[in-house]
């Protein structure tokens, strides 16, 4: 970039701040001139547009050390100054200037050129978090290149079945176009879609912003999601979880299995039928069975009789005796 110009144009003066400015404050300055002239906010001005331009080369400039460095070695040899190519014999030419400087070499060296790299975290980045676009140009209509349309944020409520199974539905957007929309299979609460080329159209023929789509899943009145397994409470009877006893477990979406309850089944443990949870691309889960033995909240005279007939005759054993020994640790 390094050129007649840099001995023209005061980039300091360009963003109205003094020559010590900090980084810090040198980036301030050009983010509220930016957002002041950028051709987003100034649609058909053309004098916004080159006002634009050239605090968007003043910044590329003073924002990267080395070459802010080289420009003010440049401006301290005198504002204005002018150079011109040496003839046969001459020296100290423009180009020798630069050569020296830039390690081009001195002694008239003629045809050479300049260029710089944007800096990380230069004026296209701070653009693209200013104006929601990622990385890469902050675009517009002229030198950087068609304008990408604004992404949109959108929300959605599904089914837990179509959380998990998936499926195609049907959005209709802010302005009433329908859109179509495939749920994948294991999407979670609160996951985010993003729908390419269905944001807002670009006002200069690029490319079209993103749907940016928030998916929440109603909870089920059975089952809940345990990662890629899915999870259900199957109660069970005092004597079938004593005895032992074979069960039918509901499944989501397909006929119940039967599974065996060994005996002697305390209350929370878990029976595993595998392969019956969420199927998705990064594998298929398990149901878990979490058994609860269900106590009877009513007997009549005769079971009560019987109950406490077992009492007298059961285990003699404190299902507590561990809890009150650990409670002691």
């Amino acid at each position: 970039m390094a050129s007649q110009d840099w001995f023209d144009k005061d980039f300091y003066k360009t963003l109205g701040v003094s020559k010590d400015i900090s980084d810090a404050d040198l980036k301030k300055a050009y983010r509220k001139l930016a957002r002041q002239y950028h051709p987003d906010s100034n649609q058909g001005d053309a004098q916004a547009e080159s006002r634009f331009k050239e605090i968007s080369e003043a910044y590329s400039v003073l924002s990267d050390a080395e070459q802010r460095k080289e420009y003010d070695q440049i401006r301290a040899m005198g504002s204005g100054a002018r150079f011109t190519a040496g003839g046969a014999g001459q020296a100290g030419g423009f180009e020798d200037v630069f050569g020296g400087m830039f390690g081009g070499g001195g002694g008239g060296a003629r045809g050479q050129s300049y260029s710089y790299q944007q800096a990380p975290g230069g004026f296209d980045d701070i653009l693209g978090g200013m104006f929601g676009r990622g990385g890469g140009r902050a675009g517009f209509g002229g030198a950087y290149g068609p304008t990408r349309g604004r992404d949109v944020t959108a929300r959605t409520t599904i089914d837990f079945v179509t959380a998990v199974k998936g499926d195609t539905i049907k959005l209709q957007t802010a302005d009433g176009k329908p859109i179509t929309v495939k749920i994948p299979a294991g999407v979670a609460d609160q996951q985010k879609i993003k729908l390419r080329g269905k944001g807002e159209a670009s006002p200069d023929g690029g490319e079209a912003g993103d749907i940016v789509l928030t998916v929440s899943v109603r909870k089920h009145p059975v089952f809940e999601r345990d990662g890629l397994n899915l999870r259900v409470n199957v109660p069970v009877t005092f004597v079938e979880a004593t005895l032992g006893a074979t069960i039918e477990v509901p499944t989501l979406g397909g006929a119940p299995v039967k599974l065996k309850v060994a005996a002697g089944t305390p209350s929370g443990r878990v029976l595993r039928v595998k392969g019956r949870g969420v199927s998705t691309s990064k594998g298929t889960g398990d149901l878990l069975a979490v058994v609860q033995v269900a106590v009877p909240s009513h007997l009549s005279a005769a079971q009560r009789e019987a109950l406490e007939a077992f009492h007298a005759v059961e285990p003699p054993e404190n299902p507590r005796i561990e809890l009150l020994e650990k409670a002691r640790e």
